[in-house]
C-alpha cells in the first residue's frame, strides 16, 4: 500500500484536475502498482501476498474492481485531505531546521526503510521455506528450497534469530494472507496450516 501511496502522489500532478479525474487516476495507477508489485514477488519469492481470482471483474488474480475503486478514493482522499495537511506540517519544520539537517534525516529515513524493505522480504522468505518443508507441500524447485531450508535451520545462531523476531505467530499475525502455490497451481492460504494461531484482525471478506 505505501509503494501505491507513492505511486499515487508521484503522478497525481498529471491528473489532479479534480475529484473525478483524481480519482480516475487513482483507479489505474493503484491498480498498476498494485499488480507490478504482485508480479514481481511472485517472480523474486515464489509465493502470493494476495489473489482476487474469487473477486468479481479481477485480472489474473492480482487486481479487480473492488480494489481498484478502492485506490481511487484512496487517491482522492490523499491529495485532497491528507497531503495538503503533511506539507503544511513539513513547512512548520523547515522554518525551524536547517536544510542540512533535514537532508540528513531523509537520508536516514530512507535507509530504515531500505532496510526494513530487505528484512521483511528475508523474513517472509524464511517464513514461506519453512511452511514448505515442515508441512511437506509440493512446490516448483522443491529441491533447492530443502537446501535452503537445510542452511539456515542448521545454524543455531541463526535459527534462534529468525524465531525470536520471526515466529510463526507474528508472521501470520503480520501477514494474515500471505499464501503459496503448489505445483497443482492451488492456492494454499498459510494461515490455514496454522490454525491454533488467531488473527487479531476483522475479515471483512471471506476467502
Amino acid at each position: 500500500m505505501e509503494f501505491g501511496a507513492i505511486a499515487i502522489l508521484l503522478f497525481s500532478q498529471y491528473f489532479n484536475k479534480n475529484n473525478f479525474t483524481l480519482f480516475i487516476g487513482g483507479f489505474f495507477i493503484g491498480s498498476a502498482t498494485e499488480y507490478i508489485i504482485s508480479f514481481l514477488v511472485e517472480i523474486i519469492m515464489h509465493t502470493r501476498w494476495w489473489d482476487y481470482s474469487d473477486r468479481i471483474l479481477n485480472f489474473n488474480g492480482r487486481i479487480c474492481l473492488l480494489y481498484a475503486i478502492f485506490w481511487g478514493i484512496l487517491t482522492v482522499l490523499l491529495v485532497k485531505k491528507l497531503n495538503p495537511q503533511i506539507d503544511k506540517f513539513i513547512t512548520k519544520i523547515k522554518e525551524k531546521v536547517s536544510d542540512r539537517i533535514l537532508k540528513r534525516i531523509v537520508a536516514i529515513v530512507t535507509i530504515f526503510l531500505l532496510i526494513d524493505c530487505i528484512l521483511t522480504c528475508y523474513a517472509q522468505e524464511q517464513f514461506i521455506t519453512r511452511m514448505i518443508v515442515e508441512n511437506a507441500i509440493e512446490v516448483e524447485n522443491k529441491e533447492v528450497i530443502l537446501k535452503k531450508y537445510e542452511k539456515t535451520y542448521q545454524n543455531k545462531i541463526l535459527s534462534d534469530f529468525i524465531y525470536a523476531f520471526w515466529d510463526d505467530k507474528k508472521m501470520i499475525q503480520t501477514f494474515p494472507n500471505i499464501k503459496i502455490e503448489d505445483k497443482e497451481k492451488n492456492i494454499i492460504y498459510i494461515d490455514s496450516l496454522l490454525p491454533e494461531i488467531q488473527n487479531y484482525y476483522l475479515k471483512i471478506f471471506d476467502k
